[in-house]
């Protein structure tokens, strides 16, 4: 009998698979999640900033185990503003909704204002985006439909570009979501509370003949989350503090959404500022008591395991991290620095991924490279490792496997007069790029590379050449975040303009797994 050996685990799986989950459930950058539930599913949406495709799309039947099933925008606009790495804009929090048979995503980019899109599928398509509202510094976005037909947004003030913050703004809203009917007005002014600083990130809910604002305040790394409720829409709120760190080791916890499952239960959703690895989510079981919403056990502080929903139970599952690049497209964890342009990259049958080496003037610098292809980074502990072949490339090409942050460190193959080296490079935070390891020439193109990143965010780089085993290259690298984003896991393939047209790297299928597997 031919024995079947099992598929390894994800990297990180928060299903114990006795009844139980740990947090975070997801252990990666899904960035200011937002959530809600349809029939029995639950679908889950983040922020994506300066990464295209933006407004990743997850889904659930038990708000632990999620996959990726697509994305709410193929690109970013203005197009030209995009087609270069814009870290810090693009793609902020953004808040889903199902309404009238319509799955709708309001996000703000915060240099030009707050935007919609709908979809009667939420993995597509979706539609052009929709200019709700115009400005500079509205963010976190978040709609109600009221039970009488009115309708309703509230939104947040970002700092750098408003000149001001910690306050809430709701407007009347058409039920179409295509117009806001009035100026607005501040419902909740976070400087006229005590100790409130940088109240953001709004959702907003009506129970029980109340309005509620979910809201975090304090900051991302050391902030708390809290709720205001009031009989009327335009106020006056009042507020409570839900949840803190604690005597966890849960910093923040910061801004997400109330979802109810079909049996009734409440839970809440979060990210924590986990540096290097971006803001992961966590799921908090809720409760009501007096009037007020109670968050994690005991009351107020994060959980970092607990007994899972009360839904049917599903196979484990994460979102998607290795691919073998077998086709018809690349998977749904890929995303590209800036807007990707034609020939940029194709999947070759039998030979897996090819990156024509793109001419760029930020060769020599990955962090300000449209054409790097990345992910984020899937755990705390895991391992990473392809194959890799330059063909036909003229002095100056080079590609690699990064981890990419305001530090970057790459492995890979460069193209020099004399032939193709396995190089090691390097470059600090402000710092332009040095060499980690000593070059090594290369009789053949092909060659092994990998990364094993552990606790921190420090990385080992690893190398091989023909059949030997993996073995590290130069000396460890602590793996940085960039502006609201983690670090990036990537790809790339490019050549300083004087290198002139012509060469692509081969890439081979990407393992991704535990670091001890």
């Amino acid at each position: 009998m031919t024995t079947v050996e099992a598929a390894p685990l994800p990297p990180w799986v928060a299903d114990n698979a006795d009844g139980t989950y740990r947090n975070p459930v997801l252990h990666a950058d899904w960035s200011d999640p937002d959530v809600i539930r349809v029939s029995d599913d639950f679908y889950l949406v983040a922020s994506s900033f300066h990464r295209v495709p933006g407004l990743p799309i997850l889904h659930s039947r038990d708000l632990v185990n999620w996959s990726i099933i697509g994305h709410a925008l193929n690109r970013l606009e203005p197009e030209e503003a995009f087609r270069a790495p814009r870290h810090g804009c693009g793609v902020w929090a953004p808040a889903i909704r199902h309404h009238d048979g319509r799955y709708w995503i309001f996000y703000p980019d915060p240099d030009r204002g707050v935007f919609v899109v709908t979809a009667t599928d939420p993995a597509g398509p979706w539609s052009r985006s929709h200019l709700l509202k115009p400005g500079r510094g509205l963010i976190d976005p978040c709609p109600l439909w009221d039970d009488d037909g009115s309708a309703y947004l509230v939104h947040a003030w970002a700092k750098s570009r408003a000149g001001f913050n910690n306050k809430l703004t709701c407007h009347r809203m058409s039920q179409d979501g295509t117009a806001l009917l009035d100026a607005g007005r501040y419902v909740v002014d976070g400087d006229a509370l005590p100790g409130y600083r940088t109240l953001e990130g709004p959702k907003f809910y009506r129970r029980d003949g109340w309005y509620w604002i979910f809201a975090p305040a304090g900051g991302v790394a050391h902030g708390w989350q809290s709720v205001f409720r009031s009989r009327h829409v335009f106020g006056p709120y009042e507020d409570r503090v839900v949840l803190a760190q604690g005597d966890t080791p849960v910093n923040g916890p910061h801004q997400g959404a109330w979802v109810t499952t079909a049996r009734g239960q409440d839970w809440f959703l979060h990210f924590q500022d986990k540096g290097a690895y971006g803001r992961v989510v966590h799921l908090q079981p809720m409760r009501w008591v007096d009037g007020w919403p109670e968050l994690g056990e005991p009351a107020g502080q994060p959980v970092l395991s607990y007994a899972k929903p009360d839904v049917a139970a599903g196979p484990l599952a994460a979102p998607a991290t290795g691919d073998d690049f077998a086709g018809p497209g690349l998977g749904p964890q890929w995303a590209w620095a800036g807007n990707p342009q034609p020939g940029w990259w194709c999947l070759d049958p039998g030979r897996g991924l090819r990156l024509p080496c793109v001419l760029s003037d930020a060769a020599g610098d990955l962090r300000q490279l449209p054409n790097l292809l990345g992910q984020r980074l899937p755990a705390e502990r895991f391992r990473a490792t392809t194959t890799l072949r330059l063909t036909a490339a003229l002095a100056g090409a080079r590609a690699g496997l990064a981890v990419v942050g305001h530090s970057y460190a790459w492995i890979g193959l460069e193209r020099t007069a004399d032939g193709t080296a396995l190089v090691h490079r390097a470059a600090r935070a402000g710092e332009s790029e040095v060499d980690a390891a000593v070059a090594q020439p290369l009789a053949g193109e092909s060659v092994g590379v990998g990364v094993e990143v552990g606790p921190g965010g420090e990385c080992r780089f690893l190398a091989a050449v023909g059949p030997e085993p993996l073995r590290p290259v130069g000396p460890p690298f602590t793996a940085t975040a960039r502006h609201w984003v983690g670090a990036t896991l990537g790809l790339f393939a490019t050549a300083p303009p004087a290198a002139g047209p012509g060469g692509a790297a081969e890439v081979g299928p990407l393992h991704v797994t535990g670091a001890d597997t």
